[in-house]
């Protein structure tokens, strides 16, 4: 399991094609103006609060107490991709809970002025294993995945590395 990330989980909530790119060190276009937007937005957001948290081979956006409890939230530029940003809150909640620390989650959308409050379940759970064995299976492929067109290529950091 170590090798799987809370980023990896959310490119598989994309792209199967993307998590085999990242897995295998092949980086996206570093200059793509949607990255950039997005790393802007978590170091400008929430100033105030403790950032940037590595925990292994995750890294939680940011960290707060909340009335006794701790609580993860992990920061997007849009709620465009809310399901895998969700899973990817999910996956660090199911990490910390696995390492003893009991957290709730919140998805924060600072340019839309959204918060939605995240909860892992045992159904959550079930899911996250589902999905770390699929991951494993296409990081243990010797090639990647079939390109598969999606709306999110036409904005994708490896859309030039797919259709060029």
């Amino acid at each position: 399991m170590e090798k799987i990330t809370g980023t990896l989980i959310w490119y598989y909530n994309i792209c199967e094609r993307e998590v085999w790119l990242m897995a295998h060190e092949i980086n996206p276009f570093q200059d793509n103006a949607f990255l950039e937007i997005g790393r802007i937005l978590g170091e400008e957001s929430y100033s105030r609060e403790k950032k940037g948290i590595d925990a292994g081979n995750i890294k939680i956006d940011m960290i707060r107490k909340r009335n006794g409890s701790v609580v993860v939230a992990e920061i997007k530029k849009s709620s465009k991709f809310e399901k895998a940003a969700k899973m990817q809150l999910l996956y660090y909640l199911y990490r910390l809970k696995k390492n003893g620390l009991d957290a709730k989650g919140e998805l924060l959308i600072p340019s839309e002025k959204k918060r939605f409050p995240v909860e892992l379940t045992e159904k959550h759970e079930e899911k996250l294993e589902e999905d770390i064995t699929k991951i494993h299976e296409i990081l243990s492929m010797e090639t990647p995945p079939e390109l598969v067109k999606i709306p999110f290529c036409r904005r994708c950091a490896y859309r030039e590395f797919c259709w060029a």
